[in-house]
């Protein structure tokens, strides 16, 4: 399996001896940071900006995208339709001279099943192709102090799936995730995204190192007219002029702060620490607040970060390189 420029990175940095603390102290509010590898894991390729997000900075400073993991959901149940759309948006993007964009990996991945006992370990596993993924992956790009980040913009079946077939992944992974709400006492693992699998939540907040990013904003106004009319001409940025008009005006639907809260870290405003503790009446995990627990849970962003920085790699002459 080929991941990219992704390993020789890590296994260069690897080999390199006794590791200079400061340079890997993280940037910012989170434990992982810009440097880290990632894997998008998401459905629809229509709803938000996380792909383009991802692929433009892949080649402006980071993080570098190691993979691409594509599933179904509720509001996205057509497998093959999302694959398709995530295909169109990497040959846009190499055909626009992005760099090594690597292939979408589609996988099935129904929601997992709370068992009987209530034991996670006692949970079936699906043995998704994006599980299998994040495991190979993660073995080959992780290494102490810089974990591979698993970066969501759906449910977060693949992830607990990964930990039911290798226990071993959260020494490996990091999951920042766009879902839940936050509250001043902690928040829910619920809509967007983490109430299409409740139990899935509850196994990555418990054996996970799990950021969760509960703030969101109107992301249809991350590119206006105004900004696209001054964009070069190439096959990415016709793209997202194509898909710009279809954006979901939700403002709880922008996946794209999951990834923006790794490559742009003034982008996190407010950050607690929190651990699960129970779930609601309809099973959804529930976050409280509490300093050693190994949530970190975003409930303020700096939305004008994200998008500006979209919008200066976009426009900058160095970005789209000779194909």
């Amino acid at each position: 399996m080929k991941i990219w420029g992704v390993v020789a990175l890590a296994a260069t940095t690897a080999c390199g001896g006794t590791l200079d603390a400061g340079h890997d102290v993280p940037r910012g509010n989170l434990p992982v940071d810009n440097r880290n590898p990632v894997v998008l894991c998401n459905d629809g390729a229509y709803d938000n900006w996380q792909g383009e997000y991802a692929m433009l900075l892949a080649n402006a400073g980071g993080p570098p995208l190691a993979g691409i993991v594509v599933g179904e959901s509720e509001p996205w149940p057509d497998l093959a339709e999302n694959l398709a759309g995530w295909e169109a948006m990497v040959a846009a993007a190499r055909e626009s001279g992005l760099g090594e964009v690597p292939d979408p990996v589609a996988s099935s991945s129904p929601p997992l099943v709370r068992p009987s006992d209530g034991d996670i370990d006692s949970t079936t596993p699906n043995h998704s192709e994006g599980a299998s993924f994040i495991i190979e992956v993660s073995k080959q790009v992780s290494r102490p102090g810089r974990p591979l980040v698993a970066v969501t913009g759906a449910p977060l079946t693949d992830l607990a799936d990964a930990y039911l077939m290798d226990p071993t992944v959260p020494e490996r992974v990091v999951v920042v995730s766009s879902l839940g709400s936050a509250t001043l006492e902690g928040g829910e693992m619920g809509s967007p995204n983490g109430e299409l699998d409740p139990w899935a939540g509850s196994i990555v907040a418990q054996k996970f190192r799990y950021v969760q990013v509960s703030a969101f904003y109107e992301q249809s106004e991350d590119l206006p007219d105004s900004v696209l009319e001054q964009l070069p001409t190439n096959a990415f940025t016709a793209w997202i002029a194509q898909k710009a008009p279809g954006i979901w005006e939700a403002s709880i639907a922008s996946d794209q702060v999951s990834l923006l809260a790794v490559a742009v870290p003034s982008f996190v405003s407010t950050v607690n620490r929190a651990v699960e503790q129970g779930a609601t009446t309809e099973n959804i995990p529930v976050l409280a607040n509490d300093p050693g627990g190994t949530v970190w849970l975003v409930s303020e962003i700096d939305r004008a970060s994200g998008t500006g920085r979209l919008r200066e790699v976009l426009l900058a002459p160095e970005t789209f390189a000779a194909p």
